[in-house]
């Protein structure tokens, strides 16, 4: 049973109103990347009112797994990891990233008889793999994921 996602009557919860929002990166600029995705993909039905910003540095890096992105539909919110903004990262591959988060807030979720919540569906797959450079991007991932676990 799908259900539609979940939206609040106000832009920003009010714990993220209180912290700074840099879309600007030393390689990348996050708000171009998602105006630019926002137009090429979502021009039917406009992504509005969502912020993205470079997401905080972290002291310790992961050592199992790692998250490039999340989205944060209560507040409109798209963090990227700020490791991403590197000069070894393509730009088609955050491109990507930026694709797949925009992509869960169009997507509805999936829950199952038991309630558990499915957000990468089978509906999320068959849209992700619309990207342009889908595969490209994702043996990219496979290829470079160790330098982003040290």
């Amino acid at each position: 049973m799908a259900k539609a996602k979940r939206k609040i009557s106000h832009s920003q919860a009010l714990m993220q109103r209180c912290l700074p929002f840099n879309h600007e990166g030393e390689y990348f600029d996050l708000q171009a990347i998602f105006d630019k995705i926002n137009s090429q993909y979502f021009w039917l039905k406009p992504l509005r009112g969502y912020k993205i910003t470079w997401g905080r540095r972290r002291k310790l890096a992961p050592k199992e797994y790692f998250v490039f992105g999340t989205i944060q539909e209560e507040d409109r919110l798209i963090r990227i990891h700020p490791r991403l903004d590197a000069p070894f990262v393509p730009t088609w591959f955050l491109e990507y990233v930026v694709y797949h988060e925009m992509l869960h807030a169009r997507v509805p979720d999936e829950y199952s008889e038991d309630g558990r919540r499915r957000v990468h569906t089978e509906e999320f797959g068959r849209r992700e793999k619309q990207f342009l450079h889908y595969t490209r991007a994702r043996r990219w991932e496979d290829e470079n994921l160790a330098r982003f676990l040290r």
